[in-house]
């Protein structure tokens, strides 16, 4: 396993392949059994992730608790970036693929927040707090950054960031946070979702910002997971995603051959080495089910990046057709405003 550090915190290093604990804490992808996530997140470790990034929200705690379990102690050895915002504790049960609870990022339910996930995690202090799903009302909110920094000088938390979400979207959030010096933004970038996040990168390197990139595989489309015939539960995450975009997302994946085919790499394999082909990328956020895709997709340290004539060919065909084919509204502020 190779390893980045956050250009804004050399001594924040994560494995380049990062384990999303959503996949083993809810019921959005399919995992709901404890002694095979448990499993799952110490195979993970054992080759290398030490790199694991989760929220107070995912199963209402249990996707911080379940890091405790599966890892007792050793504590120095992963980081752990979980987020808050959501209102957990006024408003329980289980949410529903992309319905949002209301949220709430007043100073007081924030350090509630942190001590919760603190007794959850069972340690002291947090590598990553971030912001979970923030519109520009939050973002911007002085009470909130000094919040922030100031649970970084007590020591609970190392650093602070903004996970933008929950969909697509989210340009303009996402060059306001960077003015906050935040050490990451968690973004979606993919092969077949390339916009918004391209325009982040020159924000992001001016402005010495690492990027945690998730989704690599585009909601299966780019591990073979999805297939024409699919048709995604209501209760799964990924039945937001509109069924002819994701139709139309398996024709543009033909035009990807070039990059595994007769080469030793699978297009899973492909799919995250795209993102790591962007330096302030610091960790791409797989979804593992199995243990079959616990030792194929860390495995993609081992392989050759990408080559310059790879990299320029995915932008000629991003820039002279999949764009067009692949377009798709993105969400803001405005078109998606706090939830209350």
């Amino acid at each position: 396993m190779n390893y980045r550090s956050f250009p804004r915190n050399d001594d924040i290093k994560v494995s380049e392949v990062g384990f999303g604990v959503w996949s083993v804490a809810t019921k959005w992808w399919g995992v709901d059994d404890e002694k095979l996530g448990i499993s799952l997140l110490q195979h993970a470790f054992s080759e290398g992730v030490n790199f694991f990034d989760t929220a107070d929200v995912y199963g209402e705690g249990y996707g911080e608790e379940i890091l405790a379990k599966a890892f007792p102690g050793s504590r120095d050895k992963r980081i752990y970036a979980t987020k808050f915002g959501y209102d957990i504790y006024t408003n329980p049960g289980e949410r529903k693929g992309h319905s949002e609870l209301p949220q709430k990022f007043s100073a007081d339910k924030i350090k509630y927040s942190c001590e919760q996930s603190l007794k959850r995690l069972k340690t002291d202090y947090i590598d990553i707090y971030q912001m979970h799903n923030p519109r520009l009302d939050f973002i911007n909110n002085q009470e909130v950054l000094e919040t922030l920094h100031g649970l970084i000088k007590e020591g609970k938390i190392r650093s602070f960031a903004m996970a933008l979400g929950p969909d697509i979207g989210w340009l303009e959030e996402g060059l306001q946070a960077m003015n906050h010096n935040p050490i990451a933004l968690q973004i979606i970038y993919n092969l077949l979702e390339q916009e918004p996040s391209r325009s982040l990168f020159k924000k992001s390197e001016e402005t010495k910002t690492g990027l945690i990139s998730r989704v690599p595989h585009a909601s299966g489309i780019m591990d073979g997971t999805f297939t024409n015939e699919k048709i995604y539960s209501k209760d799964d995450h990924r039945s937001h995603r509109k069924q002819l975009w994701m139709e139309a997302g398996l024709k543009v994946k033909k035009d990807f051959e070039f990059l595994y085919k007769d080469t030793g790499t699978t297009i899973s394999q492909a799919a995250i080495l795209f993102p790591l082909s962007v330096s302030n990328i610091c960790t791409v956020l797989p979804n593992f089910t199995t243990h079959e895709e616990v030792d194929e997709f860390t495995k993609v340290s081992e392989l050759t990046p990408f080559s310059r004539e790879e990299i320029d060919q995915i932008e000629y065909l991003w820039k002279n057709s999949h764009s067009k084919i692949l377009d798709q509204p993105f969400s803001n502020s405005l078109t998606k405003p706090t939830p209350l």
